[in-house]
């Protein structure tokens, strides 16, 4: 007896821009009901063949296949007709409207272009049934902005489910369901509940590709993995059975240099921030601390915890309810946003563009030059993109980091805050991001790092102090930490 067709097959896709090769003969399966990873390094493709995947792109060369039948999808509505959907890494709800407008946006309208309410409540509710359970505990009809993080998670699931549609009993139509790292932005907690749903998923058949650069994830839920390295596939097999050495292996091939740790600054280095008694509409609570020239301060807690609204309320985009921030340092202050999508970059615009976006020098600069100095900062920071040409949405995720980092760096500012810094992006690139904050620390700037993985601040940061429920505990050297005892404070 024959065995049954993958969900779906990729045989032999290959990709290039600009004469730049993307995809060289990518080959993999996904079996229905499975959770699939798809790893890799920046650049190596990931991005290019979902796209292709979802009907965003055309391949070159090669051909997908859908349950056996010939697949070419003509776009992403022609995708969703055939049952494959994708819930990016960046959110996209319309955070005004209510959850219900949320998951029935965008959904053909019947007839003389009229929707009743009754109807599409329902569908509404069948979704969110299907994609969190638990359908009750979000309200149809509360505002995307006042959900969690985690439950806005589950409303971009539900909407994609409803694009692919959902029988009168409830039944799932959706085929494969690409996962762009899902719980980038979660907490453990938060992350493990996804997953439940995931399972509840693919026990309806739902095939499910899972884009992921955390690796104990892969190996504690997904049945199979593909790793792409510069386009081409260099390893796939059984998570667990691989292990994890196997799987960085086949990610890098070689495992990066590690730059030494820069010694700590002396004593007598002068002040280069100092935040007094700041309060945020909703945090941060009388956050006081202080960062001398040279030094990275590190700030750990919890998803919803205040981080981010921290970094905000010292730079100023936020509103301070009370307090002081003082800056002593050549250059005044800059901050690296963790949404990169939604306020770090201009997709739609080039890396050049958004490298120089922020004035600087000379008012009246020819774009011959500007475009020489982003090509300057693309080399520096290893940036992996057909030239300063390219239009920053058709870098990977690591990419388009490097290229907000690089115009924050452009700025020259003395005091930098820097808001997940490695947020979706794959070890390598982790590792020359971690070494380059460093050597700007090295050379006297003052560093406020904003991070989920407690590794990361362990091995970068100085100080470390924890943000719990809106308060600030005291920083303390990082020698007194360890990362059972940063999250047992944090959780606490």
């Amino acid at each position: 007896m024959s065995a049954a067709p993958a969900r779906l097959a990729v045989r032999g896709v290959e990709k290039a821009f600009a004469g730049i090769t993307v995809l060289a003969g990518v080959s993999f399966d996904v079996a229905p009901g499975t959770l699939h990873a798809l790893l890799g390094g920046n650049g190596a493709g990931k991005s290019t063949l979902m796209r292709v995947v979802l009907g965003l792109e055309r391949a070159d060369a090669g051909e997908l296949r859908l349950d056996g039948a010939d697949y070419r999808p003509l776009g992403p509505a022609d995708a969703r007709a055939h049952g494959v959907v994708m819930v990016p890494q960046e959110r996209t709800l319309c955070l005004h409207l209510s959850v219900e407008e949320n998951v029935t946006l965008g959904l053909p309208l019947g007839r003389f272009g009229l929707v009743g309410a009754r109807p599409r409540r329902e569908l509404a509710a069948r979704a969110l049934s299907a994609a969190a359970g638990d359908a009750a505990r979000i309200d149809l009809g509360a505002r995307a902005s006042s959900l969690s993080v985690a439950d806005q998670q589950l409303v971009e699931i539900a909407r994609a489910l409803a694009h692919a549609g959902l029988a009168d009993d409830g039944a799932v139509r959706a085929k494969v369901l690409v996962l762009d790292e899902p719980t980038s932005s979660l907490g453990r907690r938060d992350a493990e509940r996804l997953f439940e749903r995931v399972a509840a998923l693919t026990a309806r058949g739902v095939a499910v590709v899972l884009v992921s650069h955390f690796l104990d994830e892969v190996l504690a839920h997904c049945d199979g993995y593909t790793v792409l390295r510069d386009g081409r596939v260099e390893g796939e097999g059984t998570p667990r059975e691989a292990g994890q050495q196997r799987i960085v292996r086949e990610m890098l091939g070689e495992l990066p240099r590690r730059a030494e740790r820069t010694a700590r600054p002396r004593g007598d280095a002068g002040e280069a921030l100092r935040v007094t008694d700041l309060s945020g509409e909703r945090a941060p609570r009388g956050a006081s601390f202080v960062v001398r020239h040279g030094e990275i301060l590190g700030v750990a807690g919890l998803v919803g915890s205040g981080r981010t609204e921290l970094l905000r309320a010292i730079a100023g985009l936020d509103r301070r309810v009370s307090g002081t921030v003082t800056v002593s340092a050549p250059g005044g202050l800059g901050m690296l946003s963790e949404d990169r999508g939604g306020e770090g970059l201009m997709l739609s615009r080039s890396v050049s563009d958004n490298v120089t976006l922020s004035p600087r020098g000379p008012r009246v600069v020819s774009p011959a030059r500007l475009r020489s100095e982003a090509r300057g900062w693309m080399e520096r920071l290893s940036v992996r993109a057909a030239g300063p040409a390219q239009r920053v949405r058709e870098l990977s995720g690591g990419n388009q980091q490097k290229v907000a980092l690089a115009r924050l760096l452009r700025e020259d500012h003395g005091v930098l805050l820097v808001d997940e810094p490695t947020r979706g992006i794959d070890v390598g690139s982790k590792a020359q991001i971690l070494d380059l904050l460093r050597e700007l620390a090295a050379q006297g700037k003052a560093i406020v790092v904003v991070s989920s993985q407690l590794d990361e601040l362990l091995e970068v940061a100085d100080r470390i102090a924890v943000l719990r429920r809106g308060v600030l505990g005291e920083a303390r050297d990082v020698a007194a930490w360890d990362a059972h005892r940063l999250l047992e404070e944090a959780a606490a």
